[in-house]
């Protein structure tokens, strides 16, 4: 960090010595301040000096800073409207590669198509401290663009240069735990997205027993801000609740006769970078370090919310005509409504097979309007590889996930010698791979909406449910 400390002082002392070559006139005072962004936005593209044009890109970022949520949509509809390719050489380049789609003229389509807002952005990283503003920038974008979206084209822009600068070998994998600087661990406490953590206290039960680790992604110019973390608890088995893991009077297990490493909250700090695939390096990552320290390691597990999981059952339960709910299922599940209904077993018995049932069809079946998963934890998980284990029912009875998903949590496993296949399941065909037992819960179709492949754990199992789906959709 050190290092990274002196660098950021050196480009500092660079920028400073660059204001001296910056000369801006009079003429700016008479000009708005969009006006005069967007003029020094023009001035950083053309400059050539580096001093100069980190000057300059640390003024326009300086300036960013500064701006309301008006103001950021302006900048951002000046950067859409007047940052994009120039019209002229793209359509030259077009014709060039019509009459000859040689190499050089395919380069020359490439470089005119690329919108001038992107090498704009690369110059902005100049500034001390640039990646983190433009992160933050970003963050205001994605906001923005849900309201506004034609700057779906700008995001694109920033998503493209994101995925480069943060690529995994850039990214630096470091252990969290009680004596990390005390400014990072702040950051964990604020940052955690899953299970809240309610003060120092909790936060020591979470990092000092030997049977918890963390790990976090940084990047060399964000040495202080923590990109994604993970918690870890080491187990004897696979936990069907959270506070087995978390209750405060919990017996740690030596970690030496752990068997089994939870992943139980992975939480993505930085906002800004939300689509920017590095999760599925971290647990990898993870499970590498956990097997090479601890060696009785063999069973690497989830145990996951189901955020949206209470809205869909919602609507299956208000809809006249449901594939998944039989009348027996909407009278169990009517329990739901009574605010006790956790605490009274009569009602436990007669809403967790329901729920369960339609639980294994929100997974397998249940799609949203791009063809997708409808769960992101789930399309997270099964696209890194894992296998959907087990459906773990009133698992959290913390009040975000009563609401979120009626307490219900899942274990996803990842078995190192099937993620490959598994990956190549979920992406390539839009198969969740999970357990016999799981496919059995979901119910014969009621309505007429399409099915989706389900996958099983051989050939023949898998052979067998596909002739099921066929005789289904018949």
């Amino acid at each position: 960090m050190r290092t990274a400390s002196l660098f950021s002082e050196m480009l500092q002392t660079i920028t400073e010595r660059g204001r001296r070559f910056l000369s801006f006139g009079a003429r700016e005072d008479a000009l708005d301040p969009m006006s005069v962004i967007a003029e020094r936005c023009e001035t950083l593209l053309s400059s050539r000096g580096e001093a100069s044009g980190m000057a300059l890109a640390k003024d326009i970022l300086d300036r960013w800073r500064t701006f309301d949520i008006k103001s950021q949509q302006v900048f951002m509809r000046m950067l859409l409207a007047r940052f994009g390719p120039k019209v002229e050489r793209l359509e030259t380049a077009i014709d060039a590669y019509r009459a000859d789609q040689s190499p050089k003229a395919l380069l020359e389509l490439h470089v005119a198509a690329e919108p001038r807002r992107q090498e704009l952005i690369r110059r902005l990283n100049l500034a001390p401290n640039g990646i983190a503003t433009l992160v933050a920038m970003r963050e205001a974008l994605l906001r923005l663009k849900a309201k506004d979206p034609d700057l779906e084209a700008v995001d694109a822009d920033f998503a493209h240069l994101f995925g480069s600068w943060f690529n995994r070998g850039f990214l630096v994998l470091r252990p969290i735990n009680w004596s990390t600087p005390a400014d990072i661990l702040e950051k964990i406490i604020q940052y955690e997205a899953v299970h809240h953590i309610g003060g120092w206290d909790e936060l020591r039960r979470r990092l000092a027993p030997e049977d918890r680790r963390c790990f976090a992604f940084f990047h060399p110019q964000l040495p202080d801000e923590p990109l994604i973390f993970v918690e870890v608890a080491l187990t004897r088995e696979m936990p069907a609740r959270i506070d087995d893991l978390l209750r405060e009077d919990r017996e740690p297990v030596p970690a030496n006769e752990a068997t089994t490493a939870v992943f139980y909250s992975i939480s993505n700090c930085q906002e800004g970078l939300r689509g920017i695939s590095f999760g599925n390096f971290l647990i990898k990552q993870v499970v590498e370090d956990l097997r090479r320290d601890l060696s009785r390691l063999d069973i690497f597990v989830t145990l996951s919310p189901v955020p949206g999981f209470a809205d869909w059952l919602s609507r299956e339960r208000r809809s006249e005509v449901s594939d998944v709910l039989s009348a027996t299922d909407r009278t169990r599940l009517a329990l739901l409504d009574e605010p006790d209904w956790a605490d009274r077993p009569e009602s436990l018995a007669e809403i967790q097979p329901a729920m369960t049932s339609a639980a294994a069809w929100y997974f397998l079946r249940a799609r949203d309007a791009k063809g997708r998963i409808i769960d992101p934890v789930a399309r997270f998980h099964l696209g890194n590889g894992a296998r959907l284990e087990r459906l773990d029912f009133l698992a959290d009875r913390s009040p975000r996930a009563m609401r979120q998903a009626h307490g219900l949590m899942v274990n996803y496993l990842y078995k190192l010698d099937d993620i490959e296949t598994n990956h190549e399941a979920f992406a390539g065909r839009n198969e969740v791979v999970t357990t016999p037992a799981i496919r059995r819960l979901v119910p014969a179709e009621r309505g007429g909406r399409n099915l989706v492949p389900l996958a099983g754990g051989n050939p023949d199992e898998q052979g067998r449910q596909g002739k099921e789906n066929r005789e289904l959709s018949a």
